[in-house]
């Protein structure tokens, strides 16, 4: 399939190689940062652009990878007739994509990406078209590229979207807040990877209820206070220690 990447950030980048090794065609490459588009052009053996007029109206899918905020209002500079137009976005309707095709959806990978990453990680895909026939071309490409892909609508999408907030984004603040701790106090943080790596390797066969740990589903009150008395210095991790501890000690378990 002939395609156009409209984006040059973590997501653009990551679908086009993927797309590219599964032998679909990446023609253009469209980004308001010149020298982005065309470094990402050069890469996948494609023409680019920095300015939306000059986006190649003969691809048959156009994948917009940009940041949320910026999908919004891209219909004014964006106009096609049938041809499938897309977005990656979680927590976004794909109806803001009306106004640039007859046929358009929702490709969103369910994965965290990162462009300098070497080695690419497994990426679940949830799709969405306004047509059967736009879920089914959608259904095709995903497959080509995961062996996982599921359809999920605006208002599923957006709770998977908020799980991934949670499971992913907020645990990793956590790992920060440690991490910061661990730098404070002259520990190593590297000696906590096997532990983090056990605990989400364990979630492959277990439920999340039936692996949990700790000093507060034990209710280690005594421990958990001298943990208490160690972050003292440390309002920010103590605070999340404390609302942690009180939740997991209140959870119908």
């Amino acid at each position: 399939m002939q395609i156009v990447i409209i984006g040059t950030g973590n997501t653009a980048t990551v679908l086009a190689r993927k797309l590219k090794l599964a032998g679909h065609s990446i023609v253009q490459v469209y980004g308001r940062n010149a020298k982005a588009a065309a470094a990402l052009a050069a890469e996948l053996g494609a023409d680019w652009c920095s300015e939306w007029n000059t986006i190649t109206p003969q691809a048959e899918l156009y994948i917009i990878a940009i940041a949320d905020s910026a999908l919004a209002g891209n219909d004014i500079h964006l106009k096609l007739t049938d041809q499938l137009v897309v977005h990656t976005a979680g927590a976004v309707s794909m109806e803001v994509l009306k106004n640039i095709s007859s046929s358009y959806g929702v490709l969103y990978p369910y994965q965290t990406l990162r462009k300098e990453i070497e080695q690419i990680p497994a990426i679940p895909f949830l799709i969405d078209g306004n047509t059967a026939k736009a879920k089914e071309q959608l259904l095709h490409i995903a497959e080509s590229i995961s062996s996982k892909v599921g359809i999920a609508g605006d208002a599923a999408r957006i709770k998977y979207h908020l799980c991934a907030v949670i499971a992913n984004n907020f645990s990793n603040y956590l790992y920060t807040l440690t991490e910061a701790y661990c730098r404070k106090n002259e520990l190593d943080f590297n000696n906590l990877l096997p532990l983090i790596d056990e605990t989400a390797g364990r979630l492959h066969h277990s439920t999340p209820a039936a692996v949990q740990t700790g000093p507060a589903i034990r209710k280690d009150n005594t421990t958990i206070n001298r943990h208490l008395q160690l972050l003292r210095d440390d309002t920010s991790l103590q605070k999340w220690y404390q609302l942690f501890s009180d939740e997991i000690q209140e959870y119908k378990w």
